[in-house]
Formats: C-alpha cells, sequence, structure tokens
C-alpha cells in the first residue's frame, strides 16, 4: 500500500499536523506501508533536511489561500502510483485543487486512489465563534458554501484524531454529509530516554533557569493556546498569600514559556510579564533542549481555547509529566478518566485555581499523577496503535 499525504507545508512553525505526519510515517514503515508528501516548501528548506521519506517541494505558494499552480499537473501526473490519497487541513487551496484534479482523474481512469481528508480540528465550532476570527468566519462561511462543502462531502472519507473532534465536526457547517467518518486515532512516537545532555542542553538555551523544576508552556505563542491566561493567574499565583508554597516557606516554580518569539503576540506576552524575573521565554526549543524541559519539568500546562489534539500534551505525558489543560483540548476526556492530569475550564480564574490545587498536591501525589499520564499516553495515544487504525481506514 502507497499513500500520498498532501499539506500546505512541513515547516513545524505551523503547529501539529505537519509533526503528525513525521510521527506516523516511519511507523506505517514498520507495517509494510510507504508515504510520500506534497507540499509547497522550499526544497533547501532546513527543516526538511533530517526527513528520510520522500518529500515533494513544489515551492512557495502565491496568495494568502495558498495557490500554487504545479500541483493539479503533479496530481494528474502521479496519482497512479498511490492507493490513497490524504488531505491534511481545510481552508486553503490544496484541499480545493486535490478534489478537482481527483475528480478528474477518475473520469479518465477506471483505477484510481480513494480519497480522504484529515481535517486537524480545523472544523471545530470555536473558529467560527471567536470574537477574533470574525472577518475569517465570514470568509470561511462563503469558502464552505463554495468549495470546501463538496471536499469534504465528496471525499471517500474524513479522518479523525478522537471522538470529540469527530462530534464538534458536524456543528458549524451544513451540508454536512460525509460519506464516512473516521476516529483513527493520534499518538506520538516514543520519546528518547533521559540523558544529562537534555538538561546541559536546556540550560544553555535558557540561562536563566534556576535548575529547579518548573512549570512549562510549549506551544505555538498565540491567542487560541491562552497564554494571556496563564501569564496573569502565575502572576496572581506569586501575590497570593494563602498560596500553599507560600506557607511552607517555598518559592513558586519558575515558568518557562517555550514557541517562537517572532509574532506580535508574543511580543505582548513578553510585555505581560512585568519584568517579572520567575517568567522566562525560552523561545522555539527543538531536540535535546525541547526533551531537556520536558524532562526537567513539574508538569504540562496549555490553557488553550482551542486544541484538536495537543501533540506536546501527549510528549509531556510519555515523559510522566502531569498535564494541565482545559476542557477545549479534544483528548481531555481520555486525560481525566486516567487521572492524568488536571481538567479546567478555559478561564482566567480557572486556570489560577488549576495552578493552585496542583501545587498544593503532595510530591507522592504529583508523582502518581504522571504515572497516570505515563499509563494515559500508552492506552490512548501510542504511535502503533494510531498507524494500524489508519492503514486499517485507508483500506
Amino acid at each position: 500500500m502507497k499513500i500520498l499525504r498532501i499539506i500546505s507545508s512541513m515547516n513545524p512553525k505551523g503547529g501539529g499536523p505537519a509533526q503528525g505526519i513525521r510521527n506516523s510515517i516511519p511507523e506505517m514503515k514498520k507495517l509494510g506501508v510507504e508515504n510520500e508528501v506534497v507540499c509547497f516548501d522550499d526544497s533547501q528548506a532546513d527543516y526538511l533536511e533530517k526527513d528520510d521519506f520522500v518529500i515533494h517541494t513544489l515551492g512557495k505558494a502565491k496568495t494568502a489561500l495558498g495557490y500554487n499552480k504545479k500541483l493539479i499537473p503533479f496530481l494528474l501526473e502521479n496519482f497512479h502510483c498511490f492507493d490513497a490519497v490524504v488531505i491534511h487541513g481545510l481552508w486553503m487551496f490544496h484541499s480545493y485543487a486535490t478534489l478537482n484534479a481527483w475528480k478528474k482523474y477518475k473520469n479518465a481512469n477506471k483505477i484510481f486512489p480513494k480519497l480522504f481528508v484529515m481535517p486537524h480540528g480545523m472544523l471545530d465550532p470555536y473558529f467560527q465563534k471567536a470574537k477574533e476570527r470574525k472577518l475569517k468566519a465570514i470568509r470561511n462561511w462563503f469558502y464552505w458554501k463554495l468549495i470546501e462543502n463538496k471536499v469534504i462531502n465528496d471525499a471517500d472519507g474524513i479522518l479523525f484524531t478522537c471522538e470529540e473532534e469527530l462530534r464538534l465536526a458536524r456543528e458549524p457547517f451544513c451540508p454536512y454529509k460525509p460519506k464516512r467518518e473516521l476516529n483513527i486515532g493520534y499518538g506520538i512516537q516514543p520519546p528518547p530516554a533521559f540523558s544529562e545532555k537534555m538538561t546541559i542542553a536546556f540550560a544553555e538555551k535558557v540561562p536563566a533557569w534556576n535548575g529547579k523544576p518548573f512549570i512549562l508552556f510549549l506551544s505555538r505563542i498565540h491567542q487560541k493556546k491562552g497564554v494571556d491566561l496563564l501569564i496573569k493567574a502565575y502572576n496572581k499565583l506569586q501575590t497570593d498569600t494563602t498560596s500553599p508554597l507560600r506557607r511552607a516557606g517555598e518559592g513558586l516554580p519558575q515558568l518557562v514559556i517555550a514557541g517562537s518569539l517572532e509574532s506580535n503576540y508574543a511580543k505582548d506576552m513578553q510585555n505581560l510579564t512585568e519584568n517579572n524575573k520567575n517568567i522566562l521565554f525560552a523561545g522555539m526549543l527543538s531536540g535535546d533542549n525541547k526533551w531537556g524541559a520536558f524532562y526537567n519539568c513539574k508538569c504540562f500546562v496549555l490553557p488553550s481555547h482551542q486544541e484538536n489534539f495537543g501533540i506536546a500534551i501527549v510528549e509531556a505525558m510519555a515523559c510522566r509529566k502531569p498535564v494541565l489543560i482545559t476542557n477545549k483540548v479534544n483528548i481531555w476526556r481520555e486525560i481525566e478518566s486516567e487521572g492524568g492530569g488536571l481538567i479546567a475550564n478555559d478561564t482566567e480564574e480557572e486556570i489560577y485555581k488549576q495552578l493552585k490545587k496542583f501545587l498544593s498536591l503532595s510530591e507522592k501525589e504529583k508523582t502518581e499523577m504522571g504515572e497516570n499520564a505515563f499509563f494515559a499516553y500508552q492506552k490512548h495515544f501510542s504511535i502503533e496503535k494510531a498507524a494500524e487504525k489508519m492503514i486499517e481506514a485507508l483500506k
């Protein structure tokens, strides 16, 4: 079996879909399934250097919607090589172009690949309801009526990472009548075993770290992620005279915020800290310094307003770390059921209470929660199970 993955970019700064592809392809290869990727990246992009699977780079897209004139000719020329095609993501040229090319190829050929769409949470109602997305919501409504509904309803099936994503996808648009809805799960590659070089790499990347376990946020520094809620809740904890840590004579753990600092929102978040020296901005982490952050943290926190899966959440769980998330993260039920973390509403007050509750736990209770998180990772989010389910769905 051979699969073609189509995505606008494999740049890891774009979030989880590219990393999800990188996680699943090696595991599927172990099961005898080959994958190739086509994307709108420059062939010399440094983030493609370590990938050991075939990536067809068509060059940078030309418009905000990701137009690339090379995609349709490439697909028509190469469809015959594949048994299945998976579109990753929506609302961009590549989904529209793939559907059109696939229909044209079907009309001219008796044998053709199956077509699937993996929305990666892009059908979540949040994107149509969030106040800061009013113009984009209007654009998406028109795009759905004209184009995207055909992509969803004409494909052979829609692939979801969890049951919550599948359920929420039914809410925002109509007509929504996919031929098949398939919850294939999602997973990550096991993390590398801890080594001291990871701690050293993290310390070199974040020289202001005091060497003690810290609270870790690692994701895109974006409004959707609730970074402002976290900073405000943390600042409130520092001045809280009822804090269990203060009563015990201990200081509040440092807060490390890891993610690209290039956006205006990231700069706003740095200003929001009001020069609080206990809040450290680490920038992008990868490789040893990323794993050093996971293994040395006390807990992982992601107060997101919307999160389809959250690869970094599961990476923390795989490192036996408790996770503090909101009920807007689509995998919260699996985590809560196994006792692997604390779940809160996505408000400043709730995040403050969540942090305070976690810090009030005994060290034994925190360790047990971390072990529960590891069990939940093995049970629900291993890459082996996810790869098997995806292969079965695509047959």
